[in-house]
């Protein structure tokens, strides 16, 4: 006893010894839930940035525990910080809990439309576990 077998060519030891993140090869991408965003209405500067809003753009979750409207509000905002809506608020319950407790959610970019002034964000939205 007392020899570690090698696995893999060693590569796992390799890992280990180089300090590698053991949980990333067995980390997933969960599908939860698709929506529209809520308040892109509010974003004044919404058709600026309108154009760089693609299907396949990522999209960041931050909980926005001090809304005087909503408690578990998440909003969502571009890579570079900009904001583009919140999560709807019949929606957001569970997702707040999984960020309060530490877990990373996310969106991706489905499909964009005006619908009269409203533009019409879908995402889907992903826990990375």
């Amino acid at each position: 006893m007392g020899e570690i077998t090698k696995i893999n060519g060693g590569e796992l030891i390799t890992l280990i010894k180089e300090g590698g993140d053991l949980t990333k090869p067995f980390g997933q991408e969960v599908f939860l839930l698709e929506t529209l965003l809520a308040g892109t209405t509010h974003v004044e500067n919404i058709k600026e940035l309108e154009p760089d809003i693609k299907a396949g753009l990522k999209v960041n979750f931050y909980r926005e525990t001090s809304n005087k409207f909503d408690p578990k509000a998440i909003v969502v905002k571009e890579e570079n910080g900009q904001k583009l809506g919140y999560i709807p608020k019949e929606k957001n319950e569970i997702l707040s809990r999984l960020m309060d407790a530490g877990k990373l959610i996310y969106g991706i970019v489905d499909h964009k439309e005006y619908q009269g002034n409203w533009l019409k964000i879908k995402v889907k939205i992903y826990l990375d576990d």
